[in-house]
């Protein structure tokens, strides 16, 4: 039994063995396989399963593709098709051709097709879709040939805007993109802007979003679409807009609600009922984000009415069945009774979308070549809006996480759905495709966060141990060449998150279909220490740090083991020593690379560190050095540490100073000529 629950394993992608971080061999316990097996809606308890399972598996795979991803100019297999046949090919512009299929080694071969786009082959019987991608996707070189150029990442709640409403937004963005521009910087990175909870604001975290497809409201200006006089006018409470360091988003967020209903009620009495002003835009806008609009919006009028109940219940999961799918009776009659409600939380992403879109535009207009960078989420909220509206796309009862390394004895698990990778070649990888549509729409590039994720993700089953997981596999040919379709399309760079345990051939993989990688500073070594700027890679961003990781400022004063000891993360004595050692390291590396040229400065002084660290990493051969602004401005905290929630304020902190000064200062005017001259 266990060889046949192997075997049924390894037909669904699930791999039986893996290799960990220390480079050893693995085997996945019959156990998880099971567990995840019937979480795949193939049960395998008995013989009588397993065979009605493989038959189940044999049927999917079998059924008729009606997509296929292939890549300009080269010949693709098209299995499942008739050989030797004739077809006729429309182009997504409207011309047609006629073609002929041939046959190689029993499988149908599509001729080469050198115009990228999403074309239609039709048959004597049926039509497929074909993806056909450009080779890679929008690199550096297109963009800025033989230059270097260097950009800032940022948490875009930790901004403080001329008109601040207790965190930041797009506004306080605008004006951080003003003051980037005038340095020469050509990108800003953030972290995910993705919907979260209208409801329920004690839920932050940006990389646990409710849909990926749809933005957080907090941080629309909605003086972008009315102006600023209307909306200084309407009658509303001031948000919470003191000089607090942590962000209390229970306390915070509402003032800014409040605000976007009012101007809701005001926009629904007078333009939208008139048909006038910009009215049309925001029925377009309905119109074009259909279905899964309409369903996003009724999640949040739901989830808003639920948790104001006497016994309310934060998670669809805990709603009543009525209530439990946007077609349920009760959810049905909700929708036909508070349509008003509905409509709000379409135009709160209405106004989100409109915010970034003036963003963008800004950044382009003073001359950055990038301009804002989004960032992808690996996956969702189980409880979130996605999951409730369309829970066949993903996976139920498996959460996505990591396996046991050197870093996480015990794995991780992240508490997060994703994709089901069945559920995107059935629906020809729409919910894949809307999602990269959604970050690259206001963006001149985009971060997929884990890129890992797109040949394979750690699973874990729900109630399990995160080492109690296993790897399922994805299709990577076809997302790669989506993505690269993509990026073109909207004219997007794209970079992948590579930290971690990586397959090396994966990196290559991304090399080859022009994603860039990531190199981080402190990750950047072999064992005889740091290595130089020079072996960094060319398809890669140079980085100081991630918001996961420690800033320069805290990492060479020690602030971030004191911190990980506190919260008993960290063996304080042991990481001591050994940070001492690597500080004389890493500062041999700055002084051959030529990077400074003064002695090492004592632990309590990381100011001169930061300046070596920032000029270091910008002589990297990467088309792009992009920096933390913590690291720029020498800052000590992280925006989050790894394995904690609440007992540390994780996706809270602000920057110290209104966003038109914070790169006035003489030091910090003096890193960013480093970057620029760099």
């Amino acid at each position: 039994m266990d060889d046949a629950v192997r075997e049924l394993a390894r037909e669904a992608g699930i791999a039986s063995e893996w290799t960990d971080a220390a480079d050893k061999p693995q085997r996945v316990s019959v156990e998880t396989l099971r567990s995840i097996l019937t979480a795949l809606e193939l049960p395998c308890e008995t013989k009588t399963d397993i065979a009605e399972s493989r038959a189940r598996l044999c049927e999917r795979n079998g059924a008729a593709r009606t997509f296929f991803t292939a890549t300009a100019g080269n010949a693709t297999p098209l299995p499942g098709l008739p050989g030797d046949a004739a077809a006729e090919l429309v182009l997504e512009s409207g011309g047609q051709q006629s073609i002929t299929l041939r046959t190689l080694d029993g499988v149908a071969v599509l001729p080469p097709i050198d115009t990228p786009g999403y074309h239609r082959l039709r048959l004597a019987d049926r039509e497929i879709t074909l993806a056909v991608a450009p080779h890679r996707c929008v690199t550096f070189e297109d963009i800025a040939p033989s230059e270097k150029l260097w950009g800032l990442g940022i948490q875009l709640y930790a901004l403080r805007g001329e008109r601040d409403e207790g965190f930041g937004g797009t506004a306080a963005l605008r004006e951080l993109i003003a003051g980037v521009a005038r340095e020469g910087g050509d990108a800003i990175a953030l972290s995910p802007t993705h919907s979260l909870f209208a409801a329920d604001s004690a839920h932050y975290g940006p990389y646990s979003p409710s849909n990926r497809l749809f933005l957080n409201p907090l941080y629309a200006d909605p003086a972008t679409a009315f102006g600023q006089a209307r909306v200084a006018g309407l009658p509303v409470q001031a948000a919470d807009a003191s000089p607090h360091t942590l962000i209390d988003w229970p306390n915070a967020a509402p003032g800014k609600y409040a605000l976007l209903r009012r101007l809701w009620d005001d926009f629904a009495a007078n333009e939208l009922r008139a048909g006038d002003g910009c009215a049309q835009d925001f029925v377009q806008f309905v119109h074009d984000g259909g279905a899964r609009l309409r369903e996003h919006a009724l999640f949040e009028a739901l989830h808003q009415h639920w948790l104001a109940r006497p016994e309310p219940k934060w998670s669809w999961r805990d709603w009543p069945q009525e209530w439990r799918s946007p077609a349920a009776s009760a959810a049905a009659n909700f929708a036909a009774a508070n349509p008003r409600e509905i409509q709000f939380h379409m135009f709160l992403q209405w106004l989100a979308a409109e915010s970034f879109t003036a963003a963008q535009r800004d950044a382009r207009q003073q001359g950055m070549r990038i301009g804002l960078i989004s960032d992808i989420a690996v996956g969702m909220n189980p409880g979130g809006s996605h999951a409730w509206s369309r829970p066949q796309d993903l996976l139920p009862g498996l959460s996505v996480g990591a396996p046991p390394d050197l870093f996480n004895a015990r794995g991780q698990d992240w508490g997060l759905t994703a994709f089901s990778p069945q559920a995107l070649l059935a629906t020809a990888f729409e919910p894949f495709v809307a999602t990269l549509r959604a970050a690259m729409r206001a963006a001149g590039g985009v971060r997929i966060d884990h890129a890992m994720g797109l040949t394979r993700l750690w699973l874990v089953p729900r109630g399990a141990s995160p080492a109690e997981g296993a790897y399922l596999a994805y299709p990577l040919d076809d997302l790669l060449r989506l993505i690269a379709l993509e990026s073109h399309r909207h004219g997007a760079i794209v970079i992948g998150e590579d930290l971690g345990t990586v397959q090396p051939e994966f990196r290559a993989r991304m090399a080859d279909a022009g994603i860039a990688g990531m190199d981080v500073l402190w990750f950047q070594r072999d064992a005889r220490g740091f290595l130089p700027p020079a072996k960094w890679r060319r398809d890669a961003v140079a980085m100081t740090s991630t918001h996961d990781l420690p800033t320069v400022a805290g990492w060479w004063s020690g602030a971030d083991i004191a911190t990980r000891a506190k919260l008993g993360l960290a063996e304080e004595r042991r990481e001591t020593k050994e940070r001492s050692r690597d500080r004389k390291a890493i500062w041999r590396a700055f002084q051959k690379a030529g990077a400074v040229s003064k002695n090492e400065p004592p632990p309590e002084e990381p100011a001169p560190a930061v300046d070596a660290a920032i000029a270091f990493t910008a002589r990297s051969p990467a088309a792009l050095a992009l920096i933390p602004i913590e690291d720029v401005l020498g800052l000590a905290e992280q925006p989050n540490v790894p394995g904690t929630i609440d007992e540390h304020p994780n996706w809270r902190r602000r920057l110290g100073a209104p966003t038109a000064e914070l790169l006035d200062p003489p030091r910090v005017r003096a890193r960013l000529k480093t970057l620029r001259e760099r």
